[in-house]
């Protein structure tokens, strides 16, 4: 490993009572002193699922952008070296001082969350051919009513030993896989279309507003509206 001689580094210092921070895939480096085993972390948002391949005693917390655990801080992509700076601030010092900060460098105090920047590619490397069967229908007919019972039986098994197997390739169940598809689907085309909310809807899947918009906020942290006013291209042409 590049950086085999800093582990112990870090290791020394945490043992002495130094607070230790990692930004972004820093996430990696830290996991590897096992400082981390048993606990939790954020790293970027593109990088999740192979860090929990590579930390299984580690527990990353997706779309996080700050986690703090035993004295030992970690932050999501590059541009939240703010949001930790933020952080830390408040935690040595006061709120006062880096509300006052973010103020003056006029930085995002509230941010929280990775989720709104996320894209979904699913997890695919996991060998399981009939799982990644299952995954290519669900991405080319997540407009249609999906039933768990219609995905066992395309790899010809029970439903129980379906949602282990796709669980433990995907990190995700077959519910949440499908809501996380759609959801980038609706993404897209609020990004790219002039489409209102209840078009988007319909062409993603969901018929029930409520249920779209609830599922839409937990996965992006933003309502469709909000997604749309903040992201679209074509959201200020007349």
């Amino acid at each position: 490993m590049a950086n085999a001689e800093a582990i112990p580094y870090f290791k020394r210092l945490h043992e002495n009572g130094s607070s230790l921070a990692s930004l972004c895939i820093g996430a990696f480096l830290l996991a590897e002193t096992g400082l981390l085993n048993g606990k939790k972390c954020s790293t970027h948002w593109a990088h999740i699922n192979e860090f929990r391949e590579r930390y299984p005693d580690v527990e990353v917390e997706d779309g996080a952008i700050i986690t703090e655990h035993d004295n030992i801080y970690s932050s999501g992509g590059a541009s939240s070296l703010w949001n930790l700076i933020l952080y830390l601030i408040e935690k040595f010092a006061d709120r006062e001082v880096a509300i006052m900060i973010a103020k003056y460098f006029a930085l995002d105090i509230g941010r929280d969350s990775q989720s709104q920047f996320a894209i979904f590619r699913g997890q695919r490397n996991h060998g399981d051919a009939d799982i990644q069967i299952v995954q290519d229908y669900i991405e080319k007919h997540y407009d249609d009513k999906i039933t768990i019972e219609k995905l066992a039986s395309l790899i010809n098994t029970g439903r129980r030993t379906f949602e282990r197997r796709f669980k433990e390739a995907t990190n995700n169940t077959p519910v949440g896989y499908i809501q996380r598809v759609r959801i980038e689907a609706a993404k897209l085309s609020f990004e790219g279309s002039r489409k209102n909310v209840s078009e988007i809807m319909f062409n993603v899947g969901y018929t029930d507003t409520k249920a779209f918009r609830d599922i839409f906020k937990k996965i992006t942290g933003l309502t469709p509206i909000e997604y749309r006013d903040k992201f679209a291209r074509v959201a200020n042409e007349v």
